[in-house]
């Protein structure tokens, strides 16, 4: 069954953050600055990551997830209707992978972004507990596991370490990192009074003892040929591990049996995030080759269901059993919920199955790339992803389920090019046909692919498609690499041909953050971080190259601003000079040479964000949120036109200047 295409059409009759008229200007007064004006939130959808089944409410099976937004929600189902039995807001945690149900019917979660742990308890209706961050500087919580008298177990990272949480005192161990020198702890599962941990970015499978806090490394699976991977997903059951390695897509899940500490199976192309509990006879289901499956452990076989998924994702969220009380639904019957909120059911007596909407809430979704097109501006998507069209004059917004944004561009033809995340994919969108996006919101059977998918950087270890730029009827692509690892790119790509030339390490060890182009000269802004930043940069200040696409060299590379790590927005000023932003630090480069001719330090906590140009002026943005005018032809300072939180900012000639705060976007109209 395909998942419905999601269009969603907002419009803004009152612009919420429209200025009151100004006052009269006293005679020789300067001007009053240009006032932001509210579009709304362009962007909203669903997603769900981290889910159990587990008892809800009324103490019958129910499907409990973390939606994202701010804050996150924690959700819980009815598998038989979708309808909403819980929603409770996880103050100040934007979104959560883990989850786990503890034996007294607590269900608890942990997020990012503030790696807190949150605790419902039954009867306690749309409220949860904070029980805070249970380690000091982990922000993430990645997975939570629980033991049999209910002490819950988390694995965190920048740190790679273990906590558990003792439900009856509020105490929290810290046993540190179970493998040494690994960041991330990216799953975890309990047996027999030992923790299973998988770590990322290296393929590190640890069993610690919770009493001891002694930490053991097991064996690598027979087979695994690239340690540099992640172990993805492990769930403990019937006194086997099950241990996905890979990534979010499909990889082998290997069978380790805890006693007789052995690797016992391998299941090929297994789909996250958990396997089910064994059902009557110890078989276990899961999501294989894009159809749910039933796994017999002992004879180690394969069945399918019939029930099969479609689109680019198709990881359960939740999975588990319940009694659903439906026709053709006898007895128990497996459950779940996937990424955008649908539910899904398949009874093994009857093998009926079906895919159904649930009554999960949207929420408006961060921007994370912003474009100024000729008669729209298009915001991209953080983590939920999607693209929206959006009208600058009214707000009103085309919303299209996608992947995660990282740049947009749209071409003189009003062609728009998109850079995805993960996998650095490329692709090409035309706004005057229909969409119809066969990974994420097909349109109807026929309508050709739009967009359409012209680049995946994967097999060069590229992971984003940060920055965009077109030269000599090519796209120039910069990309940030994949997991561990440092070295970004520059990828020409030609439309005609669809041939393209990788030139990985352009700047050694740096990823290429930003992009511009004139008279056959794409122009890098590069990051001494790499793809995780798990690994210490071998660099301490970022660049800016050159590189002349016809001859096939690079001309230069210099550093602007020395001791800043990062350049992450260039441009071609109306001086013809080469501009940029490296922390505290706006500056001019001879475009031939690189030499720095002008330098301006603008910025007080060295965060630089985007520089963008009309004909006559530069737009600056510096410290999260103040935007400055440069007129560099002129003898006037820089002018502060914005003091206004934001992450991007995007501009066109003779068109406004936008700018997003976190979901919200924003139009300034300045005069050119």
């Amino acid at each position: 069954m395909r998942l419905k295409r999601t269009i969603a059409t907002a419009s803004f009759a009152t612009l919420a953050c429209t200025a009151a008229p100004a006052a009269p200007a006293l005679a020789g007064a300067p001007p009053a600055p240009p006032q932001p004006v509210s579009l709304g939130a362009p962007l909203s959808d669903v997603l769900l990551i981290g889910g159990v089944v587990a008892p809800g409410p009324g103490g019958e099976p129910a499907l409990w997830n973390i939606s994202t937004g701010k804050p996150a929600y924690l959700n819980a189902l009815d598998p038989a209707t979708g309808e909403r039995l819980v929603t409770a807001p996880l103050p100040g945690g934007e979104g959560g992978w883990a989850m786990t149900a503890a034996p007294d019917g607590s269900i608890y979660a942990g997020t990012y972004q503030n790696g807190r742990l949150y605790r419902w308890r039954p009867g306690a209706g749309d409220t949860v507990e904070d029980l805070g961050q249970p380690i000091p500087g982990q922000p993430y919580i990645w997975r939570l596991t629980t033991d049999d008298q209910g002490n819950v177990y988390g694995g965190t990272s920048p740190g790679g370490k273990v906590f558990r949480y003792d439900a009856a005192t509020g105490q929290v161990r810290d046993y540190g990192q179970p493998v040494p020198g690994q960041g991330y702890v990216k799953s975890i599962a309990h047996a027999g009074g030992k923790i299973y941990t998988g770590s990322y970015a290296q393929a590190h499978i640890a069993e610690l003892d919770t009493a001891t806090g002694q930490a053991v490394e097991l064996p690598s699976p027979p087979g695994l040929t690239d340690p540099d991977q992640q172990v993805y997903d492990i769930n403990a059951y019937g006194g086997r591990l099950y241990v996905r390695i890979g990534t979010a897509f499909p990889g082998p899940m290997y069978v380790w049996d805890i006693a007789a500490r052995a690797w016992v199976d391998e299941i090929p192309d297994a789909h996250g995030l958990d396997v089910a509990p064994p059902g009557a006879d110890g078989e276990i289901y899961l999501i294989q080759k894009s159809e749910l499956k039933r796994y017999d452990p002992v004879a180690k076989t394969l069945t399918g269901t019939g029930l099969t998924f479609t689109g680019r994702v198709q990881n359960a969220r939740s999975i588990g059993w319940a009694e659903l009380d439906l026709p053709d639904y006898p007895g128990k019957s497996v459950v779940g919920t996937l990424w955008r909120g649908e539910m899904f059911r398949y009874n093994p007596q009857t093998g009926k199955s079906a895919i159904l909407p649930s009554q999960v809430r949207r929420e408006p979704i961060e921007i994370m790339s912003l474009a100024a097109g000729r008669t729209r501006a298009y915001a991209g998507g953080f983590l939920n992803g999607g693209l929206s069209l959006v009208d600058p004059a009214t707000g009103a917004a085309t919303f299209n389920r996608f992947s995660q944004i990282e740049s947009i561009m749209e071409t003189g033809t009003g062609e728009v090019w998109i850079g995805a995340y993960p996998e650095a994919r490329v692709y090409r969108y035309d706004p005057a046909l229909p969409w119809s996006s066969p990974e994420y919101s097909p349109g109807p059977p026929g309508t050709a692919d739009n967009p359409r998918q012209v680049l995946n950087l994967k097999p060069d270890l590229q992971m984003r498609a940060k920055a965009l730029a077109q030269v000599d009827g090519k796209i120039a692509i910069g990309t940030v690499p994949e997991g561990d690892r440092l070295g970004g790119a520059l990828v020409l790509y030609d439309p005609a041909t669809g041939g393209k030339q990788v030139m990985r390490n352009i700047v050694q060890d740096e990823s290429v953050h930003g992009l511009t182009a004139s008279r056959g000269v794409v122009y890098g802004g590069t990051s001494i971080y790499g793809g995780l930043g798990t690994t210490p940069p071998t660099r301490a200040d970022g660049a800016v190259f050159a590189y002349d696409v016809a001859r096939g060299r690079k001309l230069w590379e210099v550093t602007p601003a020395p001791g800043a790590p990062t350049v992450g927005s260039v441009v071609i000023g109306p001086d013809r000079k080469l501009w940029g932003i490296a922390g505290k630090n706006v500056f001019a480069l001879d475009p031939r040479t690189g030499k720095v001719v002008r330098r301006i330090e603008l910025g007080t906590n060295g965060t630089g964000g985007d520089i963008v140009a009309t004909r006559r002026a530069l737009y600056a943005s510096l410290d999260g949120r103040k935007i400055y005018r440069l007129t560099p032809r002129s003898p006037h300072a820089p002018k502060l036109v914005v003091d206004h939180p934001h992450r991007r900012i995007s501009v066109r000639e003779g068109g406004p200047l936008y700018f997003s705060e976190g979901a919200e976007m924003f139009r300034i109209d300045i005069k050119h």
